[in-house]
């Protein structure tokens, strides 16, 4: 194995790794926080990171051909409807009356609650 073939296998490996470290920091954020709005945001934040990282180190280690045209397109997809489909399931939930909470002291933002 020459030594530009190594440098890509480990450059492969260390992102699939951080997308993969991603993906299980945002399932562990939406068992551990406290509401929806707090599980919302790790999903679709570890969500996009994560997937980017991981298409990105497939890409690397497929090299230059079908395959990693596909996983390009497969990328611009997801990076696309990552965020539109949490900003309409954030949206759906604040149309539907559920309100974020105040940090000082708990209560909900909605001036109809007191």
């Amino acid at each position: 194995m020459s030594g530009w073939q190594l440098f890509i296998e480990i450059l492969s490996w260390a992102l699939i790794s951080a997308g993969s470290f991603f993906v299980i920091v945002g399932a562990i954020g939406v068992y551990r926080f406290p509401d929806f709005w707090t599980r919302l945001h790790a999903a679709s934040v570890a969500e996009s990171a994560g997937v980017i990282l991981l298409l990105t180190g497939m890409m690397v280690q497929a090299g230059w051909g079908l395959i990693a045209v596909k996983l390009l397109i497969i990328g611009v997809f997801l990076f696309i409807t990552g965020p539109t489909s949490t900003h309409a399931v954030a949206n759906a939930a604040l149309v539907s009356g559920l309100r974020p909470k105040n940090s000082d002291d708990g209560s909900s933002d909605d001036p109809d609650a007191a």
